[in-house]
């Protein structure tokens, strides 16, 4: 399947053409006070009032140095175009006392065509929390988030890093045309719920060229998720591409159109799947595409979980109220690291629909017996070659 550009996505790449090369107001970090190695929180906050208050397109610039910051909170709207450069380093505090649940260290809200790039880093300082805080109980709620976008409108984020995040590294909510190329997340494999990025209640979402390397899920699609694309995305280690966990909560609103193509997975724990708790709430995912697929070494090449129940705290009796339609998995290659290749668990109160899968060739070379699939609940058409044959266990 051929990526078209609509009009809105083509509109970001217009505005970011133009507003990396046009004049700007610019206010640099380092002539306003901030100095290296030091706190630049009051710096920043006032850098940013002076950006979005400014009639013409503006720009920040962190230069090349390490900086600590506090807190960042970059609220709009802004009255123009509004650019954030980042070329050096921002810190975390290492310690993650007061934040509260679902805070982000630094946080870009209300805000219409931002451009966040450059080769800088935002260091969450979160090695010193791995371990320490998160239990089978306890999600790590007050650990934060290092970069959210709330609410960010015809943007786009290209060639920054995100590391060793306390909690998920981006997140992304209530957005609309927003692009993410050639960004990197590096975190520790054992970092507990450090997704790369997630997605949620956003529509028009792309992701391309990135790297991301964590102790979850490298990109996790929540509800409310409409027009994602990810493309040339390399995984792992990481938990994969992951859409969901769905119906946990009241009112999810339905995922829709998803489609994920020539990414690379390796030495994860997934590959890709679909998720939804069981005993759920009603829910609805549909236009879930997986395609030209690399699997080197992963777990769960090809999966679709509706009895997902981590640490057996559901009631598997009572099946998933989420209705899963037009799912296709086509021309995934590569290794296994366990003999179940090929794994499409539905839910028996509501059997998926449309799901088609096709020229999937995953080997299998350990000793605890041959490569497999698994079907329940489903009867998913078949179409070109297939190691393992569909449903064959």
């Amino acid at each position: 399947m051929g990526l078209k550009l609509n009009k809105n996505a083509l509109s970001v790449l217009v505005f970011l053409a133009i507003s990396v090369t046009a004049q700007c107001v610019t206010f640099d970090v380092s002539k306003l006070g901030g100095k290296p190695n030091s706190d630049i929180t009051q710096v920043l906050a006032q850098a940013w009032q002076k950006a979005c208050a400014s009639p013409t397109s503006a720009k920040i610039v962190v230069p090349k140095s390490t900086y600590k910051v506090s807190r960042g909170n970059f609220l709009g709207p802004c009255k123009s175009p509004i650019e954030f450069q980042l070329d050096g380093i921002l810190q975390a505090p290492s310690n993650p006392s007061g934040f509260k649940d679902g805070d982000g260290w630094i946080t870009f809200q209300s805000i219409n065509k931002l451009s966040v790039y450059g080769g800088g880093t935002f260091d969450g300082q979160g090695k010193a929390s791995y371990g320490k805080h998160c239990t089978r109980l306890n999600y790590c709620s007050k650990l934060p988030i290092n970069i959210r976008f709330n609410f960010v409108t015809n943007s786009a984020v290209k060639g920054i890093t995100s590391l060793d995040s306390k909690q998920f590294h981006i997140l992304v909510l209530g957005g609309e045309n927003l692009s993410f190329k050639n960004v990197k997340v590096i975190a520790p494999e054992d970092s507990a719920n450090t997704d790369g990025i997630h997605i949620g209640r956003s529509t028009n979402i792309t992701i391309t060229d990135s790297t991301i390397q964590t102790g979850d899920d490298c990109i996790s699609v929540g509800d409310g998720t409409k027009k994602l694309t990810i493309t040339k995305v390399t995984c792992g280690p990481g938990h994969g591409i992951s859409v969901g966990s769905l119906g946990k909560y009241t009112n999810e609103a339905p995922v829709e159109g998803v489609t994920v193509s020539n990414c690379t997975f390796k030495n994860t724990q997934n590959g890709v799947r679909i998720k939804t708790w069981p005993d759920s709430h009603e829910g609805v995912a549909s236009d879930l595409h997986f395609e030209n697929l690399i699997m080197d070494n992963v777990g769960n090449p090809v999966l679709i979980d509706q009895e997902y129940c981590p640490w057996n705290q559901c009631k598997l009796q009572n099946p998933s109220r989420v209705k899963l339609s037009k799912v296709s998995f086509k021309n995934i290659k590569g290794t296994s690291s366990t003999p179940l290749a090929v794994k499409l668990v539905c839910s028996g109160g509501y059997p998926c629909k449309n799901v088609e899968v096709g020229g999937i060739d995953i080997k299998y070379n350990g000793k605890e017996g041959p490569i497999q699939s698994i079907c329940k609940n489903v009867k998913p058409k078949v179409s070109g070659y297939m190691n393992p044959a569909a449903c064959a266990h």
